[in-house]
């Protein structure tokens, strides 16, 4: 909408663009006091400016963005050191299935002994070269997981989950959840937010199309034991005495799981 061009000298009349214009007689708008004001808001506002371009303020906005994005998955690297602890032979065939895979992927065929793969659940955006690689020699699969997984039952050792399960509502979950145990020989270890941990961005509703559900852990270990899975004591216990041992405080909810059928 276009707006209207404002006559200059009735808007100094009216004293509605300077500050002050109607409080001081007209002769006062050239005083020394005034000119003095209103070089020191000028200068301010410059700080302000060139402090905000600098990284001072905008370092307020980026830390709010800290844990907005694939909380789990990363999480899931920062534990890999642990998981060889807890598994140990268990690890050796691996399955990761979550946003960001190529690169979780990556970092665990860094590791001696072991072999890894992973599904993507959605569009790889802006894949870089390591990640193209690993999708053309089939490392990494791009793979809806309300769809049975393109892999023979006890294809893995053992199936990691990140920052997929809680973008499924309980009917898919019915479908997912036994398919993730059915690839996995030896346990399924599942990274899950919590409740209340972060809002959603519109990027990743764009992504996932729909925002997480963070679920309590009562809610997990129910729906566990109606969809045939049991908690992994033994495994769950190596872990946390590996974690306490390495001062490693996990940031999302970590399920040790094996199929009791």
């Amino acid at each position: 909408m276009s707006r209207r061009a404002v006559n200059p000298s009735r808007r100094l009349a009216d004293g509605g663009s300077l500050p002050f214009v109607g409080v001081f007689p007209q002769k006062s708008r050239t005083s020394p006091l005034l000119s003095v004001g209103l070089v020191v808001l000028g200068g301010f506002l410059l700080i302000a400016y060139s402090f905000a371009g600098s990284g001072g303020l905008g370092s307020v906005r980026v830390a709010s963005n800290i844990g907005e994005g694939l909380l789990c998955t990363s999480e899931v690297q920062q534990a890999i050191p642990i998981l060889k602890k807890a598994y140990v032979d268990s690890m050796q065939k691996v399955l990761h299935v979550g946003p960001d895979t190529c690169s979780v992927v990556s970092n665990l065929l860094k590791e001696d002994g072991i072999e890894a793969w992973g599904v993507e659940p959605y569009d790889l955006e802006d894949a870089d070269a390591t990640c193209k690689n690993l999708v053309r020699k089939g490392i990494v699969r791009v793979a809806d997981i309300k769809f049975p997984l393109p892999y023979k039952s006890k294809s893995f050792s053992m199936v990691i989950v990140s920052d997929a399960l809680d973008y499924l509502s309980p009917k898919y979950l019915n479908k997912t959840l036994p398919d993730l145990a059915r690839v996995s020989a030896d346990g399924l270890v599942i990274f899950a937010g919590f409740p209340g941990q972060r809002r959603a961005k519109l990027s990743e509703l764009s992504k996932f199309g729909k925002p997480a559900k963070f679920r309590s852990s009562s809610w997990w270990i129910r729906y566990f034991v109606q969809t045939g899975l049991e908690e992994n004591e033994a495994a769950m216990k190596k872990f946390e005495q590996a974690a306490n041992k390495n001062s490693y405080k996990p940031s999302c909810q970590v399920f040790h799981l094996t199929s009791s059928q």
